[in-house]
């Protein structure tokens, strides 16, 4: 069986993103870094893109949460994530990870679909 391919993923505003961290975790973020990220499995790349680094404020739990978004296939809608940085989560490369097992087993990291 063949896999697909990962589709280029088009960026979310800074703005767009920070009210999205709003609206999952109800805190402010400041924008810290952009971070390339490369995800491959099996030698196959299963995402590739750019998340974003923010900062968290008034947090109860976390510090820093890393951030991006991707257009759902066949909508102009979005669908954004916003993962915390605790626990084994400790890098963005690590959210994309967590993010990708999240849409496989449908647990514990939030996305919000605007």
């Amino acid at each position: 069986m063949r896999k697909k391919k990962a589709k280029p993923v088009l960026e979310a505003s800074i703005e767009a993103l920070t009210k999205a961290i709003f609206d999952l975790h109800n805190c402010k973020a400041t924008w810290i870094e952009s971070v390339p990220v490369k995800e491959v499995f099996e030698g196959e790349t299963v995402w590739e893109g750019v998340v974003q680094v923010f900062d968290l404020q008034d947090h109860p739990t976390a510090k820093r949460c890393y951030a991006w978004s991707h257009e759902l296939e066949g909508s102009k809608k979005r669908r954004f994530f916003a993962v915390l940085h605790q626990g084994v989560v400790d890098s963005p490369e690590k959210a994309i990870r967590a993010a990708i097992v999240r849409d496989q087993s449908y647990h514990g990291i939030q996305g919000k679909i605007i």
